[in-house]
């Protein structure tokens, strides 16, 4: 098996600091690997990466997803009052409330939302956590199955056997694990190949497929697959056209409307290089990153100002 890869080095004031170590892959337009970069080929957790490809499972399962509802499905949300008024809105259609969610409590992402809450005098809340769009699309697509709600999250539940098939369809290859994801759903380990795999097979899926009805959610309405100061909506809204999806313990996809496709894994489960890695693993296939070449420098601050910055260590 190949070596992790130097992925990116922290460089304070001329030192370097820190150093990630991980594994890249990308494949261009017609899916051959054109980058490969650490073991591309052993599994790994692709935690909230996979959202996309449970929000397909719960589309094709019947749930009336679309637009933002779909983009919410699909994405990691800031907990921003936006948000839960969509989420809401979702289980009412389906004469559900929030107290179906089985995802854990938590304070938004968003400090600005989660300080307004504090001011207030409330608490944590399920709605707030950044999984529960996808756990309302879990919640539908059980309801138009007619399958079991209070155990939605159960991985012999009819949905996560769903989930399973589509995300293994997509990824061209069986799951290599099953876990437990943060927010309490089952999650199927994949090559991080197959992860690449996976997310380009929905940008190049045929137009109106179920896949590209997925793609085309996230890329017109980043604010629900993130938010304000989010970075996978910053990098979605600079390179038009890109699909970006992060997920927790360093993990990153992002697929172009050319059909390139770019997965990355740093093994310290650091996110704060992943987005530069990815832009550079773009640019070593010859992709024009345009608007998004900012996402590829990350400045180190002393004092508040710039001291250093966050190199990538690609070829």
């Amino acid at each position: 098996m190949p070596e992790l890869a130097l992925l990116a080095e922290v460089i304070r004031s001329g030192f370097v600091e820190s150093v990630h170590y991980g594994s890249a892959v990308g494949l261009g337009p017609s899916g051959r690997t054109e980058v490969a970069l650490g073991p591309v080929d052993a599994p790994v957790l692709p935690r909230s990466s996979a959202k996309p490809f449970q929000a397909l499972a719960c589309l094709t399962a019947g749930a009336a997803l679309a637009g933002p509802r779909l983009a919410i499905a699909a994405g990691s949300h800031t907990g921003e009052d936006f948000h839960v008024r969509l989420v809401r809105e979702l289980l009412d259609d389906y004469g559900l409330d929030v107290g179906a969610l089985a995802c854990p409590p938590s304070w938004p992402e968003d400090q600005p939302t989660m300080h307004e809450l504090i001011r207030q005098g409330q608490d944590v809340s399920r709605e707030r956590m950044n999984c529960s769009g996808k756990h309302a699309a879990m919640l539908a697509a059980c309801v138009a199955g007619g399958w079991d709600v209070p155990g939605y999250l159960a991985p012999e539940h009819p949905l996560q056997f769903h989930v399973r098939a589509v995300t293994e369809e997509l990824a061209g290859e069986k799951a290599a694990h099953v876990a437990i994801d943060g927010c309490g759903a089952p999650l199927y380990g994949l090559t991080l190949t197959g992860l690449a795999r996976a997310v380009r097979g929905l940008v190049a899926a045929a137009p109106d497929s179920g896949p590209r009805q997925v793609a085309d959610a996230m890329r017109e309405h980043p604010e629900y697959v993130g938010g304000t100061g989010h970075q996978n909506t910053g990098l979605m809204r600079a390179l038009p056209g890109a699909l970006a999806k992060g997920g927790a313990e360093g993990v990153l996809v992002v697929a172009l409307e050319s059909g390139h496709a770019v997965a990355v894994k740093v093994i310290d489960g650091s996110p704060r290089a992943t987005t530069a890695i990815a832009v550079d693993v773009l640019r070593l296939m010859g992709c024009d990153v345009g608007g998004a070449a900012a996402f590829a420098r990350v400045d180190v601050l002393g004092g508040g100002v710039p001291v250093g910055r966050i190199a990538t260590r690609l070829p």
